[in-house]
């Protein structure tokens, strides 16, 4: 796990250097949208058949990471950055997306996704729900964020509803790009149960969460602009290519 985490680091330290991006204004304030306690179910309470289950996965979790294919891509996925999101999603995109070369495609995503990821502020504070790594007095595998992790609430993932906002929004400028996508974006959640950051009911819980906020987005006109703005850019570099 050293090799790994001492391999793959600077090259994530270097892709958040690369694309550093300032603060990102959401297309909908935090307060105004939807409030997802009044959404979800309480998660699973200790004991319960499905906090027993929770555990099994986080049981689970620990046998993947012997995979150091698997355990890259869970490292590689723990990394606190939208623009690392968009970076490891834009393989399955099909475009290298940056601020510089895709400024629609980027502004839209970014800011997109920041608004949709605002919606896990109200049940992560509500629930605070302590994390797998915490409660067995464990390391997780990006044990950096140890720290922090343990003083915010794990229900729901807030690295998976960012992960699947940023493929709803991509798989909107793309379509064709859907599947892959979502497929990625579906492995980021088990990434955050192969860390023992996130108990599987949070992962579950995050990706409707996700699916919530991207509904209300709908709603801003100025996105709406710039998801047309967006289409469009990628339409004139795909036919670019051609």
């Amino acid at each position: 796990m050293k090799k790994i985490l001492t391999f793959i680091l600077p090259a994530l330290l270097c892709w958040s250097a690369a694309f550093a991006q300032e603060d990102t204004v959401p297309y909908i304030p935090q307060d105004k949208l939807p409030d997802v306690v009044q959404i979800l179910p309480a998660p699973p309470q200790d004991p319960s058949a499905d906090f027993d289950y929770d555990i099994l996965r986080y049981m689970w979790g620990k046998q993947q990471r012997k995979d150091s294919l698997r355990l890259a891509m869970a490292v590689r996925d723990a990394v606190w950055n939208l623009d690392t999101t968009i970076v490891i999603l834009s393989e399955p995109f099909g475009l290298k997306i940056s601020k510089a070369d895709t400024p629609a495609i980027y502004n839209v995503l970014s800011r997109g996704v920041t608004t949709i990821e605002g919606i896990r502020v109200k049940p992560k504070a509500h629930y605070f729900r302590i994390r797998p790594f915490a409660y067995f007095q464990e390391p997780s595998i990006f044990p950096q964020d140890d720290d922090w992790l343990a003083k915010e609430g794990s229900y729901p993932s807030g690295h998976t509803i960012r992960a699947w906002a940023c493929a709803m929004v991509m798989a909107q400028i793309n379509p064709a790009a859907a599947e892959a996508v979502f497929a990625r974006a579906w492995e980021s959640g088990v990434s955050r149960v192969i860390s023992g950051c996130h108990w599987q009911s949070d992962v579950d819980a995050s990706r409707p969460v996700a699916s919530i906020g991207y509904s209300k987005l709908q709603t801003s006109q100025e996105f709406l602009i710039d998801m047309a703005l967006a289409q469009a850019e990628f339409e004139r570099i795909m036919a670019d290519k051609r």
